[in-house]
Formats: C-alpha cells, structure tokens, sequence
C-alpha cells in the first residue's frame, strides 16, 4: 500500500507497556513509542515518573494514517484497553503516573474523543461515570529504549505482569459481553452466526464466494477488518475460498485447533476474533506453500470500484501494482 498522509494520537492507559500491542502491527499504524508526557519536568527519568513528582503520565504516541485507520477506531480500541472509571491509576498500578488520558493534537481530535465519551458513558457499559480526561497534547518525552515495544523484547515478563494486574479479566467482564453476543446474533445472519462465532464449517462448494473471480478486498463480516485480496485468492478444488496469504498478515491470527480428532491450525480475525477457517501447507509451492481455507460466511466482499467509497482507498494501489 501506498504511504498515506500521517497523523500523532497520544493516549495514557495506565502501564504503557500494556499499551503497545493492542495497537502495533495494524494496518494504518506506522509508529507506537512509549514515554511521558503531561508534566513539569524536562526529560524525566522512569524513575522520576514513578515517583509521582514529575506530573507526567505514562503513555502512548501513535503515528498512523487517518485515510486508512480513522482516529475514531484509535478512540474505540483506546476505551477497550482500560478502566476508564478510574481517577487512581489502572488495575494494582495506583498513582497520577497511571491515570488515563486522551491526549488531543487538534480541534477535530478533541471532537471526535468527547463525542466517544459521551457515548461510551451513555451506552450503560459501566456502572460508574466515565472520568478519563481529554487534554491538550503536550511535550511528549520517549521513554528508555528498555520500554519500547517490551512485548516482544520481554514477552515472558510482559505477560506475566499483563496477567497479574487484573487488565485482562476487566477486559473480558466489560467487552464482549453476553449483551454485545446477542445483539451481535442480530447482525448476522444465521449461518455467518454458526461460523465465526461458534467455530463452524459451512458446506463445500455451496458458498458464496468458493468460485467468486472478481477483483476486490475480502473483509470480516463483523468488523470489517481486511483480511484477504482476490490478488491472492486461487482455486484449490476444496470448495471453500482459498488465499495464498492475508492482505495484511497480523490481522489473521493461528492457534492451535485439536478438534474433530485431528491437528490443524485455525485462523480467526484480529479485532473481532471471528472464526475465519483454516491454514495448510499444501497451496502452491510459487507462492509460499500456504492455503488459507476461509469460511464464505466469515466474509464480506468489496469490488475494486468501491473501495474507496467504503473506507477502503489506500487498497487500491495492490490492484495498481498488478498492472
């Protein structure tokens, strides 16, 4: 894809450790760096912070392109990262290093996160207000290089503390609630219901895009999240769709599948977990050996001529590349 005009959001969600994965690797984000900002002090230390003398907060800054992942999605993954009814801290880190904040670079940014709020304190999601503030972006200050990106430097310590300090089971009690089920059952239709939320395989040969040829993008049905391009689509006489490759390679996630008897591996979409299919090793050996067998039900097609007007625009210079 073709590099797109850029845009900072700085958001402070608690530990920024934490804050970095959900964000990293995802289409439209070009940069995530851990540091500091909001405070009096120049160039604080990890350990002033800590100290709660600096009046920084920790926090996140993201360069991303707006035309291919809208600030309004960077609001809605912010709020799913935290508690945002909680003026102390986040989860067993207490202290103003650890409140939550949305840091806004323009008038439009601060529209659009109030406008967020506002919804997400009406939606009834929490029994509490909604108290995270929306300031001003100041000087932004890196953190120490042992910070950046300390998922992948330091998994072992990351998850370990990820999973001590209560984040993940907030998350689960708050998102993807037995209320957000049901009212996603109303979507979708029985069938794309069965696939991608309860693991299923529709029948080969009778879907809808098993021997589809046009030229477009394959997205989840139920985020949107692009997924697959027919530039990568080939006929593997399975009956199912099948893709030599995702479009855009950390939106599809694999784990282990032990079901039915055998051994294989599931694929399912990064955002919203739907269950997508499968991934074997028998696709053409040309292209990387990989065949992704995916669920027609799990997908939304869009035509080429309409990417751009679905959101879809900076996809469009694969298909130009072909030429």
């Amino acid at each position: 894809m073709s590099q797109q005009p850029t845009e900072l959001a700085t958001f402070a969600g608690g530990c920024f450790w934490c804050m970095v994965k959900p964000f990293d690797e995802l289409p439209g984000i070009v940069k995530i760096e851990s540091g500091y900002t909001g405070g009096h002090k120049e160039n604080p230390t990890y350990q002033e912070v800590c100290s709660e003398t600096t009046g920084h907060l920790e926090a996140v800054q993201i360069t991303f392109e707006p035309a291919v992942f809208p600030y309004e999605d960077l609001l809605q993954l912010f709020w799913q990262q935290i508690d945002p009814t909680d003026a102390g801290g986040q989860f067993h880190d207490r202290g103003e290093s650890y409140q939550t904040a949305i840091f806004y670079h323009t008038e439009e940014q601060k529209q659009k996160a109030e406008a967020s709020k506002r919804e997400l304190d009406a939606s009834g999601r929490f029994d509490r207000p909604i108290v995270t503030p929306i300031l001003p972006a100041s000087v932004f200050y890196p953190a120490e290089d042992y910070h950046q990106d300390f998922y992948k430097t330091n998994p072992l310590r990351y998850n370990s503390y990820r999973k001590a300090s209560g984040r993940d089971d907030f998350i689960k009690r708050h998102w993807n609630t037995p209320a957000d089920k049901a009212k996603l059952k109303d979507q979708l239709t029985p069938m794309q219901w069965e696939i991608t939320q309860m693991n299923g395989t529709e029948p080969p040969f009778r879907n809808e895009f098993w021997d589809h040829k046009e030229e477009g993008l394959y997205v989840d049905i139920v985020s949107g999240e692009p997924l697959f391009s027919s530039l990568d689509k080939f006929d593997s006489g399975c009956g199912w769709p099948s893709f030599t490759k995702p479009v855009v390679p950390p939106l599809v996630q694999e784990k282990p599948d032990y079901s039915h008897g055998m051994i294989r591996t599931e694929v399912r979409s990064r955002k919203a977990d739907s269950h997508l299919g499968h991934v074997f090793p028998d696709g053409p050996k040309d292209q990387g050996g990989l065949r992704y067998c995916i669920n027609s039900a799990a997908l939304r097609f869009i035509p080429k001529a309409d990417l751009e007007k679905e959101g879809y625009g900076a996809f469009l210079s694969l298909f130009e590349q072909e030429k």
